[in-house]
């Protein structure tokens, strides 16, 4: 160590106008010692000195306790590393490098240069000027001193190292400068452990016990209160991570959420923030951890390249693929609360790029993922995964070439907005979730592939008040237990690299559609949750020849409403539950089947059906009410625009306010057998024919036509007059 003493600041300048000039070159706020009383003599400040470097500064000797210096420069004058400190001949903390320089490099028990700042550090402060040397050891340091709110990075930097914090209340601002991880340390082979062993990962700490309670009375949906055991143990601004048994499936959970009690109700009562998506009878076992959870943390300004790469294909499924451990991914938090991540553009990362799991309101803004190693290993490949996770926002983000953009399990009261999803021909699907009974999400203005409640019964699929707002993409299948969905302005378009059908499937359990549109679009039924009425409104589909437009399994109604059918040549209504069709427009093939119809109640009011027409099935009892002005014109291979197929059950025909336009050859109604129970009344039938067979209108059956107009119809076969045919008071022109 260098013996001479360094030289006090000369030129005439002062400690003070030092300082303030050190303030002002490096935005430093230097330490000040408590002011003395106004009668008490002033101490005489500490002199203050100038390095060139840190270098020199470690190698100058001891000043006087509390004397302070400024540092042109790390290595260097002009790098970036320099800055303010103050010797503190107390000290005992060991060096770092950084915040606390130690110049007898731990010989001595006492004395150290401590770094002056104002919250903010920077990893150049460290020696840390570019991806050459690892930057751990600094961010170690900086994220473990309380003092530090803000770390800052101005060069790329480089990590080996996987880091876990426990830290509350601080932002890391990377400048947007690239983040590597070159030789970084293995992850866990544990399964469960290693998609959040990140560079950084923010976990709070559970508790190693739990409360548990076994309800004696029922939870309603939506309910904030919560019976437990002893209200006593439980505290107000507390959080908890709350979970309740699990069904028949290995995950399947209505509640898995990290929780704050907001009030103590009474001794076995108490309120939380958040009110639950799904009721639950008495009987029901539910487990309170207690967390201190990490809370305020602000990461982001970066762009991240991942490790590992090693080749893996589909083909390879699911032989484990050596990335889960070699390969890197920025940011994991867990047990969080308002940590957010913003401005993080990856390539090549393994596990999800920013992995939460009990995480209860975060932000995730602007962020982007390309080309990942595989979107065929499950957890890999994704931008972001919300496992457990409440009051979540996903905004402005995109995906290339990658598995998910988002993924939620068991989350709720999420938005993701404008995000955008590309290059999913390859077996990614950017907007997903497991069906682990997520509820209340919302996607606005977003672009690709969705899939949602479809991971398998595992999970359960279900969830529950989905709303997907303008959203595009060439493929939505929403078939399972999805109740309360509504869609707005979705549109399906077939893509011929991916799936040239454009399938558009969705669940009859409180499904609401408005503006929507696809080609083979589909109703199924897999749910019975809501009270919701099954509404799909100004649609429009092509509905592919000879497709099935509601499924077997939907036995509730089915409403259309002014929605537009481009191709319905011989689709099928296979569901036993009512139809209704309100002012549609249904366009057929003049060689194309009927619409075929298996459902109790055909309910037509308005619209106009060309080419087409309506066979029931008669495989049950069915009515077919048509009226409401409708219009139904041209032909179909049947040559009958209403017609019976071969069952046996009663069809009752109301014919009403509608006119029929038959081309040449074509019947307006051709019943040829079966039990009838036929009324038309005010109808109006131009050109083609009326051929009502007397075999079809036998026992049980009867006919009334009256105040109809018929004009150039010729009817081919009618039964004669009698105690139950009335065909009076009818205009023939």
């Amino acid at each position: 160590m260098n013996d001479a003493a360094p030289a006090p600041e000369s030129h005439g300048r002062g400690r003070r106008a030092l300082l303030a000039g050190a303030a002002g070159a490096g935005g430093l706020l230097l330490a000040a010692t408590a002011s003395s009383p106004a009668q008490a003599a002033p101490h005489p400040a500490p002199p203050a000195y100038r390095f060139g470097s840190v270098g020199e500064l470690l190698a100058a000797k001891h000043p006087a306790d509390g004397a302070v210096a400024l540092v042109a420069g790390y290595h260097s004058p002009g790098d970036g590393g320099g800055g303010g400190y103050r010797w503190d001949a107390a000290a005992t903390r060991a060096g770092n490098g950084g915040t606390v320089l130690d110049p007898s490099r731990g010989k001595a028990k006492r004395g150290r240069w401590l770094a002056l700042h104002a919250g903010t550090f920077d990893f150049r402060r460290f020696g840390v000027s570019g991806p050459q040397a690892p930057a751990d050891a600094a961010l170690s340091a900086m994220v473990a001193d309380p003092a530090i709110a803000r770390i800052e990075a101005h060069t790329d930097l480089n990590f080996v190292r996987r880091h876990t914090f426990s830290r509350s209340r601080i932002e890391i601002d990377f400048g947007g400068h690239t983040v590597t991880t070159k030789g970084i340390e293995q992850a866990s082979h544990d399964p469960d452990v290693s998609p959040f062993q990140a560079v950084l990962y923010f976990r709070g700490t559970p508790s190693d016990s739990s409360i548990s309670c076994t309800t004696t009375e029922a939870i309603a949906e939506l309910s904030d209160v919560f019976q437990v055991a002893d209200a006593a143990k439980f505290g107000v601004g507390s959080w908890y991570a709350v979970e309740v048994n699990p069904l028949s499936g290995k995950y399947e959970r209505e509640l898995q959420k990290l929780l704050q009690v907001t009030e103590i109700v009474d001794g076995t009562h108490v309120r939380v923030n958040y009110q639950n998506g799904w009721p639950f009878a008495a009987g029901r076992t539910f487990r309170w951890t207690k967390v201190e959870p990490v809370t305020d943390v602000r990461i982001g300004n970066l762009r991240f390249v991942g490790s590992g790469g090693t080749p893996y294909a589909e083909s390879d499924w699911p032989k484990p693929d050596p990335d889960e451990w070699n390969g890197s991914h920025p940011f994991a938090f867990e047990y969080a609360v308002r940590c957010d991540v913003a401005d993080v553009h990856a390539v090549g990362t393994f596990w999800p790029v920013v992995m939460r799991r009990w995480g209860t309101f975060f932000r995730t803004e602007r962020c982007s993922i390309a080309n990942p190693p595989t979107v065929f290993y499950g957890g890999a490949g994704y931008l972001t995964q919300n496992i457990y996770c409440l009051y979540g926002h996903v905004e402005d983000c995109h995906s290339s070439n990658a598995r998910h953009l988002t993924d939620f399990v068991n989350a709720a009261y999420c938005y993701v907005t404008n995000c955008h999803g590309d290059g999913d021909d390859a077996g990614g699907n950017p907007f997903t979730t497991h069906g682990q009974y997520e509820h209340d999400i919302v996607f606005t203005g977003c672009s690709g592939l969705m899939d949602i409640a479809n991971s398998g019964s595992a999970w359960g699929t279900a969830a529950k008040r989905f709303t997907i707002r303008r959203h595009v993409m060439s493929w939505f299948v929403a078939s399972t237990r999805i109740s309360d969905l509504t869609l707005e302005d979705v549109e399906v378009v077939p893509r011929a690299t991916f799936d040239p059908d454009g399938k558009f499937l969705v669940n009859a359990d409180g499904l609401q559609m408005r503006g929507c549109s696809g080609k083979t679009f589909a109703v199924a039924k897999v749910s019975s949750r809501s009270s919701r009425p099954n509404v799909i409104s100004g649609c429009t589909f092509e509905v592919a020849s000879a497709g099935v437009l509601v499924q077997t399994p939907v036995d509730v109604p089915v409403h259309f409403d002014r929605c537009t059918f481009t191709d319905a040549s011989g689709f099928e209504c296979h569901g036993s539950g009512p139809v209704y069709l309100t002012d549609c427009t249904v366009t057929g093939k003049p060689g194309g089947k009927p619409i075929s119809f298996a459902g109790t109640d055909v309910v037509v009011s308005g619209g106009r059906y060309t080419d087409t027409g309506f066979v029931l099935t008669a495989a049950r009892d069915q009515r077919l009410h048509l009226g409401g002005g409708a219009r139904l014109a041209g032909t179909n291979a049947a040559k009958a625009l209403l017609s019976r197929g071969s069952g046996d059950k009663t069809v009752s025909w109301e014919l009403a306010d509608y006119d029929s336009s038959a081309d040449d050859g074509t019947a307006h109604v051709a019943l040829a057998a079966g039990t009838n129970r036929y009324t038309a009344v005010g109808a109006r039938f131009t050109g083609g024919t009326l051929s009502l067979s007397p075999q079809a209108f036998g026992r049980g059956s009867f006919l009334l036509q009256t105040g109809c107009v018929e004009s150039g119809v010729n009817r081919t076969a009618y039964p004669p007059a009698g105690d139950r045919v009335h065909t009076g008071n009818n205009l023939s022109v």
